[in-house]
């Protein structure tokens, strides 16, 4: 979609990276590093600064402890730490559980390690699944289950009571939890986000998976960390060194520099996106799209209904060729493309202009296209 949308000059409101600037603290932090001379190999597991200031996070924000030297392992992006987490603990023919729709990775994470999918469903429009498909897809093979919250792309946040049948499950079939917690602290309208790792019985069968990407607007610094048991971590430390060494040297300095940032910018982070996201739902509203409302993170799943397109990669196509703005077929989130058919996702974490003119080429475009 990003190819597309660039030989279109389309507004690229498919892929979730930000048009606008990191904060400057950190790139002021990842230049001293550089003049510093931190430009060699740091340790595999990561340079111990950013394993410190890691798990002072984690104290701070949650209220638990964790052993930088023996449970955090800084990767290439939370893209790593995923496929690490699922190589180093699954065997061909297990079977790993996940949520549909999902973020594109999951399944061929699955497939490389010659792991078997099982799908849960996740219903609109409250994205909620139904206990018992969650039952029927566990099984005596279940190795682990996928949990993004907050979700993409359907920006759901699991409740408390959901992760506890999740906790409940993994515990009654001595499954793994791998948790996807990227966008942690992009929450709206009084959504909590609960760490599986928190829950009763969690702490040893999760492996929790994040990243400064999109907490920090840094997408293309490719930092990221894995918390997990001494023995999990063991385990996705020999995979993560095999396949990455590790992460840029220079970045895990200033990586610690942002997880110290305080609470204010958090806040802040969560007001600007909330507001982008209102901004982006009223135009759509305006434009004639029925859209649904996250709880968190930054994007919004709308239906294709009212558009004239049955197909959404029809529709997407020409979104970008027509109206010029790039969003990203339903079908791409499901294990059977039929499933998003009457999907479509945009993305705005985005400036406001960016925004502003995206909302004005689809109101435009829409009320064009229906008066013809």
């Amino acid at each position: 979609m990003t190819r597309l949308a660039v030989r279109h000059n389309a507004v690229n409101l498919a892929q979730g990276f930000p048009d606008f600037a990191a904060p400057a603290e950190l790139k002021e932090a990842a230049a001293r590093a550089v003049a510093d001379d931190f430009n060699q190999y740091a340790i595999t597991w990561g340079a111990k600064p950013l394993r410190d200031a890691i798990a002072a996070k984690y104290e701070r924000h949650y209220a638990m402890e964790f052993d930088p030297e023996r449970e955090i392992t800084v990767v290439c992006g939370a893209t790593e730490g995923m496929i690490a987490s699922l190589l180093a603990t699954t065997d061909p023919d297990d079977e790993v559980v996940m949520f549909e729709p999902f973020y594109e990775n999951y399944g061929p994470d699955a497939d490389l390690c010659s792991a078997r999918r099982r799908y849960v469903t996740l219903h609109p429009p409250d994205w909620c699944f139904d206990p018992a498909e969650l039952r029927a897809a566990f099984g005596p093979r279940t190795k682990a289950i996928i949990v993004n919250s907050p979700n993409n792309p359907t920006g759901k946040v699991f409740t408390r009571e959901e992760l506890e049948q999740i906790a409940a499950l993994c515990q009654e079939f001595d499954t793994l939890c791998i948790t996807d917690e990227i966008y942690e602290h992009i929450l709206y309208d009084g959504a909590v986000h609960v760490p599986m790792i928190t829950l009763p019985g969690m702490r040893d069968r999760t492996i929790l998976v994040n990243s400064m990407s999109k907490t920090y607007s840094v997408t293309g610094w490719r930092v990221g960390w894995v918390i997990a048991s001494p023995e999990l971590t063991g385990s996705i430390r020999k995979v993560h060194d095999f396949l990455t060494v590790g992460a840029a040297a220079p970045l895990q300095q200033a990586g610690a520099v942002a997880l110290s940032l305080p609470d204010s910018y958090y806040a802040s982070l969560a007001l600007h996106y909330a507001s982008r996201r209102d901004l982006l739902m009223n135009a759509l509203a305006e434009a004639g799209l029925a859209s649904y409302r996250p709880a968190g993170a930054y994007y919004v799943m709308s239906g294709t209904a009212g558009t004239g397109f049955s197909d959404d990669v029809l529709l997407t196509r020409y979104l970008i060729e027509t109206m010029g703005v790039a969003v990203v077929p339903g079908s791409s989130f499901y294990s059977r493309s039929e499933l998003g058919r009457g999907l479509i996702r945009f993305c705005f974490c985005k400036k406001y202009e960016t925004l502003q003119l995206a909302g004005r080429l689809l109101i435009e475009g829409f009320r064009d296209r229906r008066s013809s």
